[in-house]
C-alpha cells in the first residue's frame, strides 16, 4: 500500500473572510487518515484569497475523497479543488 502527497485548493466564500481563521478551521476538520504537511495562501484577485492545503493519504482509502468532502463541509468554503496528487 504506498501513499501519496496531494494539494488541495480552497476558496473562500467571499474576499472578506478571515483567511487566519478559515485555515484554523481546516486544519481542524483534516481527516485522521491524513497526515497534514502544510498550508499557503495564494492571492487570486480583487482581495480574494486561496488556501493551499498539503498533506499525505494512503493510496487505497478513496484517496483525496475523504478530505475534499471534510473541507467541503467547513463554513465559509465556496469550493474545493485537487490542485496536485503525487506518489511519496
Amino acid at each position: 500500500m504506498g501513499k501519496v502527497m496531494a494539494v488541495i485548493k480552497v476558496m473562500p466564500d467571499s474576499a472578506d473572510r478571515d483567511v487566519n481563521k478559515l485555515m484554523d478551521e481546516l486544519k481542524n476538520a483534516l481527516p485522521k487518515s491524513a497526515e497534514f504537511k502544510g498550508m499557503q495562501v495564494k492571492p487570486i484577485a480583487f482581495g480574494l484569497k486561496a488556501i493551499l492545503v498539503a498533506f499525505v493519504v494512503s493510496d487505497s482509502e478513496g484517496g483525496t475523497e475523504p478530505v475534499e468532502a471534510a473541507f467541503a463541509k467547513v463554513p465559509g468554503v465556496e469550493s474545493v479543488t485537487v490542485e496536485n496528487v503525487d506518489l511519496v
